[in-house]
């Protein structure tokens, strides 16, 4: 008789070391052809393969099945399935059974087995067959297990999935509690990687002395009486500070092996990603908080109550933009110039940070010292602030409409005013006509081409309105300037009635809670 052993390869000496004759399958010179040629078979294929052999299912392998089952070798030559397999045969023992009854080969494809193969139940999968194997007159004799362990794939896929996710909901937090909020309900929706896991605030830490610390990004993994514990530091940009650490429990159905490891190292990189940009949005959100209250501060320290001339009302309103907007430089003023006339000026400066704020508090300041020293109309005045704004180095674009009221001798008023590329003012007169005070449009200022400039004068009547506002009060997204100009003649038709005040709150009221930028109104009403 030949050596059934001669193609066992490394495993030649384990299938001599094994006393058949105390097996259910006999003397190895008793096996009979259909086992022999089984196991030819077997030590010939270099895919795992087993067979189960004989009343008990004697285990007959061959090298490459080795590695599948782990310290259960050699043991496990020669010995019964449900023996080898006690701690898996309550759910491969009926599949087996099923293939030796005669119904048929089974698959099953990354089947998860808790098999114990390294002194715990190990989490794995598999993908394999149970196929009988018949002797010479055509009886089941035995089965063929030709499997393939996918444990690699299954938990490297299950692990890509989860950082995937996670990095899905840390992209948007814009704060260390939303990152808190979005981060742990995805890692533990993982429990068979990360069970009773928790991320721990610098101010929720133990001393630091109180467990191992790793270095930079790597993992701490120590023994409690909760069993083993993972801890990794989420070190961020600034190694000065205290950092976060995430610490779970590690699964004890899977070996600390370095797939885990750096399982783990990922999600700590992907969490230190994460709470650098949450710190420096939250840092950025402040800064920009600071940045508006010191620039509102400004804007509202300049923009002081109003005159209140005899015979003209004078209503002003500035509403800052809604949360989180940056300020801009939107403006009013109201002065008795020496000789009598009410000045009242709406601007508004390019840009939405200090800069413009900084630039509208030096334009405002200009525009009152000209108009004290020329005494002159408003192209006038708008002419020489344009030459002070060259000649002092103002960097900044601004529109602004500046009127004056005049009181003629026998009682009259007429509103003086020049256009620098605003908004055109309302006028609402007596009887309740409503009429855009258009005119032929003019440059802004802080343009380096001459402009010549030109003054416009109205009648008003007693119980005349005129509004000055900012573009803030009538823009809106999807809407043209015409759409607001049309919706602002609109609101103001039955406002005749209104005093100054009333009309400022009748529009703020309307316009106000939609708006994206800054709103000024001023609104001067002829007394009666």
């Amino acid at each position: 008789m030949t050596d059934p052993f001669a193609a066992a390869g490394t495993l030649r000496d384990a299938y001599r070391r094994v006393d058949w004759a105390a097996t259910s399958l006999g003397p190895v010179t008793s096996w009979s052809p259909a086992l022999l040629a089984a196991l030819d078979l077997t030590l010939h294929t270099r895919a795992p393969v087993t067979l189960f052999w004989g009343p008990d299912h004697v285990l007959v392998y061959n090298e490459a099945y080795v590695p599948m089952i782990g310290d259960k070798h050699p043991a496990a030559l020669g010995a019964p399935a449900a023996k080898v397999f006690a701690e898996i045969w309550s759910t491969i023992g009926p599949m087996l059974e099923s293939v030796l009854a005669g119904q048929g080969a089974t698959w099953v494809e990354d089947l998860r087995l808790l098999m114990d193969r390294r002194g715990f139940l190990e989490e794995t999968y598999f993908t394999f067959s149970y196929s009988a194997v018949h002797d010479s007159d055509g009886r089941i004799a035995g089965a063929i297990d030709i499997a393939a362990e996918t444990t690699a794939q299954v938990l490297g896929t299950r692990r890509l999935a989860l950082l995937g996710r996670l990095n899905d909901q840390l992209a948007d937090a814009e704060d260390v509690r939303q990152l808190l909020d979005h981060a742990l309900p995805v890692l533990r929706s993982a429990p068979e990687d990360l069970p009773e896991v928790d991320i721990v605030l610098p101010e929720a830490q133990v001393p630091t002395a109180a467990w191992p610390a790793p270095l930079d990004r790597d993992v701490a993994v120590e023994i409690t009486g909760q069993g083993r514990i993972a801890r990794i530091r989420l070190t961020g940009a600034d190694r000065d500070r205290s950092d976060a650490v995430l610490v779970s429990r590690v699964s004890p159905h899977l070996a600390v092996d370095e797939e885990y490891l750096r399982f783990f190292r990922l999600l700590g990189a992907s969490l230190a990603q994460g709470l650098h940009r949450a710190r420096v949005r939250q840092a950025e959100r402040r800064a920009t908080a600071m940045e508006r209250e010191l620039a509102e501060a400004l804007q509202r320290s300049l923009l002081a109550a109003p005159v209140q001339p005899e015979h003209t009302e004078v209503a002003v309103r500035y509403q800052p933009a809604g949360q989180g907007a940056h300020i801009g430089g939107d403006w009013y003023d109201a002065f008795t110039l020496p000789d009598g006339r009410v000045t009242v000026v709406v601007g508004d400066v390019t840009g939405h940070d200090r800069r413009a704020a900084a630039a509208m508090s030096e334009i405002r300041s200009l525009l009152r010292g000209i108009s004290y020293a020329l005494l002159k109309p408003p192209a006038l005045v708008l002419t020489g602030l344009q030459d002070a704004m060259r000649g002092f180095a103002v960097d900044a674009f601004a529109t602004v409409v500046l009127a004056q009221i005049e009181r003629e001798d026998h009682g009259t008023r007429t509103l003086r005013w020049s256009n620098a590329g605003h908004p055109p003012p309302v006028l609402v007169d007596p009887d309740g006509v409503v009429r855009l005070l258009e005119t032929r449009p003019e440059t802004l200022l802080g343009t380096r081409t001459p402009t010549a400039r030109t003054d416009h004068r109205v009648q008003l009547l007693p119980g005349t309105s005129v509004i000055f506002y900012t573009d803030g009060l009538i823009e809106r997204r999807g809407a043209t300037l015409d759409d607001g100009l049309a919706e602002l003649t609109r609101v103001l038709r039955g406002c005749a009635a209104m005093d100054a005040e009333q009309i400022c709150d009748h529009l703020l009221g309307h316009f106000a809670g939609g708006t994206d930028d800054d709103v000024v109104l001023a609104v001067v009403r002829a007394r009666d």
